[in-house]
């Protein structure tokens, strides 16, 4: 039997990046999908820390969703962070082979970096890169999820019931946003049961 195939859309925050001698609230969500008995099962998932940088939640924004997952899967993983989905695909494999260095020193960020590998091992990723604030309502879902966890310095208590359809709706009324969004297909790939 293959491995199940699941979705996560993710984002970052950091707020106060502007300042200097301030502490920098983050915070990194994501939506985690699959599709079973022909719909969409939605979870969400944050967390926050009190003083961080955006490369640092957008680290945590993959390893969190990761590690929940509890069995080997194919994951299609889509963020808007270039050093994540670059790192995790292009540059990691250099690292490794070069003892965890960069060609120009030490690896930023280490330990999140290495823990990322060890999750990402069990499961066979697709890395994507979309552009951030362009209106994919999923990355934008995924971007107020963490900037309310930032804000708010919450966390979810593990992978929780999603508010996306909820968020969406609300959208469209509100603002008007997202009113072609229409998703009730598979993705490809997968059969419809």
């Amino acid at each position: 039997m293959a491995d199940p195939a699941v979705y996560i859309h993710a984002d970052e925050s950091c707020l106060g990046n502007q300042f200097q001698e301030r502490a920098k609230p983050g915070g990194a969500a994501a939506l985690v999908e699959t599709w079973k008995g022909g719909q969409w099962i939605r979870k969400d998932l944050w967390i926050s820390e009190p003083d961080t940088t955006n490369n640092r939640m957008a680290l945590r924004s993959a390893i969190e969703p990761l590690a929940h997952l509890k069995h080997p899967c194919r994951v299609t993983f889509t963020s808007d962070s270039q050093y994540l989905v670059r790192g995790a695909s292009e540059w990691l494999p250099g690292w490794k082979a070069r003892g965890w260095k960069r060609k120009g020193g030490a690896v930023e960020n280490l330990d999140l970096w290495q823990k990322l590998d060890r999750l990402a091992q069990r499961h066979t990723i697709v890395w994507l890169w979309i552009r951030g604030h362009a209106g994919q309502p999923k990355n934008e879902y995924a971007n107020a999820l963490a900037t309310r966890a930032a804000r708010e310095q919450s966390r979810s208590p593990g992978l929780v019931p999603s508010g996306f359809e909820a968020w969406l709706e609300a959208q469209s009324e509100q603002h008007e946003r997202f009113l072609d969004f229409f998703e009730l297909m598979p993705p490809e790939g997968i059969k419809h049961r």
